[in-house]
């Protein structure tokens, strides 16, 4: 009995365990982190790097040995005569005929072999780019993410603390009123105020799980696991404040677009040259052996006695271009205009690069000042807000005057949270578009 109450106790421990919800905990830089690890396009890119590599064994080993084996069996149904039994012609005239053989064919030369052998480092780069790309995309997303479900949960926070501090306020101020010392007015709009911060509140509390929901995806965390935010804004932006990115010199030629517009170009011309080498003759080698069985009866051919004739050929195979009525031309032509569209795409992609950068470095500038703004406006609005409790207090100030003090503060505080955000993610796509590693 006692042995069955422990296994009991251990079951139900077991299962109470197996029932808890798994928890993830991330500082903005380990999300980023385990994204670049368990992101599902991450690891899509990672797969086509690897169907790559395999593409280009493809093409590497068309020009190696190629053996192929084969077994030819014929049966003449109907022969145009018919041999007596040792009769020569029966040779010509077999009954049942075998023919196993063994073919081994070299590529001498193909000018579109040599070709593909020299597109095989640019369709790597092609692929590894695609990732790159992939990694930058994610990666700013996920700084994107993060940052909007930090502030949907620090907005929650601070919302709470506005509304302890109402309420706290509101029954002051009821209190006063039942004593007759104030007018029901200013009941009336502390409670307006509240009702806007309880409605903020529910608001963002939906939020939050949608903003999370998001991260979750970018992160490949299934939906049922919760997630943690370990970071906040006000040690965040001290991290993302570096005037250094504006004053320094980034070349275009680093950029991701600029790569993958370089390896459209680079590609459009080997597929010229490889139209071009089409006017090239392509030669080709073979040895082949084979073994020649003929009989009267198929069941002879497993007999040790039944004759079994030995042959080896080899051989060159030349195959040159004569005339095609201007097919071939016209598609070396046309490969020529999409090499020219390639690069005329890889000078617009440049200059708009430059455009890009001295946009984006405004822009992260531009984000900084505002941050620097917001907070000088923060703590006014808090100096006010302050200054106008003490004087309804004292019977000095309205509650509208009140009121509209707490709202300035409330939208102080949340345009604050805004310019925090705005540094973070404008950093991270300047990062993006100098193409700047963490």
């Amino acid at each position: 009995m006692k042995n069955k109450l422990i296994l009991f106790f251990s079951l139900l421990s077991g299962l109470t365990l197996f029932s808890q919800e798994i928890s993830h905990s991330f500082s903005l830089q380990k999300a980023i982190e385990y994204a670049l690890e368990n992101n599902r396009n991450i690891k899509n890119a990672d797969l086509s790097i690897l169907a790559a590599k395999q593409q280009v064994w493809e093409t590497t080993a068309r020009g190696l040995p190629q053996i192929s084996g084969n077994v030819d069996y014929t049966f003449n149904v109907v022969r145009p005569i018919e041999p007596e039994p040792d009769d020569p012609f029966s040779f010509f005239f077999p009954k049942h005929q075998l023919t196993p053989s063994v073919t081994l064919n070299q590529l001498i030369f193909d000018g579109g072999y040599i070709v593909g052998l020299q597109s095989n480092k640019v369709f790597l780069e092609i692929s590894q780019n695609a990732k790159d790309k992939t990694v930058n995309t994610i990666e700013t997303n996920v700084i994107n993410a993060y940052n909007n479900a930090l502030l949907t949960k620090e907005s929650i926070e601070i919302t709470k603390n506005n509304i302890r501090v109402l309420s706290d306020n509101l029954e002051e101020t009821k209190k006063i009123f039942e004593n007759g010392l104030t007018e029901e007015e200013d009941v009336e709009q502390l409670q307006l105020t509240l009702s806007g911060l309880q409605n903020n509140l529910r608001s963002l509390e939906t939020l939050s799980d949608i903003s999370k929901g998001y991260l979750k995806i970018l992160l490949g965390i299934d939906q049922n696991e919760t997630i943690e935010l370990t970071d906040s804004l006000e040690s965040l932006i001290v991290e993302n404040i570096s005037l250094n990115l504006i004053s320094n010199s980034h070349p275009v030629s680093n950029n991701i677009d600029y790569k993958i517009a370089a390896n459209d170009a680079e590609s459009k011309r080997l597929e010229y040259k490889l139209e071009k080498s089409e006017q090239l003759p392509k030669i080709n080698a073979f040895v082949s052996s084979n073994y020649l069985g003929i009989s009267e009866s198929f069941a002879t051919f497993t007999k040790p006695e039944q004759p079994w004739f030995f042959s080896t050929a080899t051989g060159l195979k030349i195959t040159f271009p004569i005339f095609s009525s201007f097919g071939k031309k016209a598609k070396r032509q046309r490969a020529k205009i999409e090499w020219d569209k390639a690069k005329n795409n890889l000078i617009d992609t440049e200059n708009q690069l430059s455009i890009e950068f001295k946009n984006a470095k405004n822009e992260y500038q531009l984000a900084i000042d505002t941050y620097d703004n917001k907070q000088k406006n923060l703590a006014l609005a808090e100096k006010i807000e302050r200054k106008n409790t003490i004087k309804y207090k004292e019977g000095i100030a309205s509650s509208f005057d009140l009121r509209q003090a707490q709202t300035q503060l409330y939208s102080s505080q949340q345009e604050y949270l805004q310019s925090i955000i705005d540094v973070i993610n404008k950093k991270a796509a300047l990062k993006n578009l100098l193409n700047i590693k963490n």
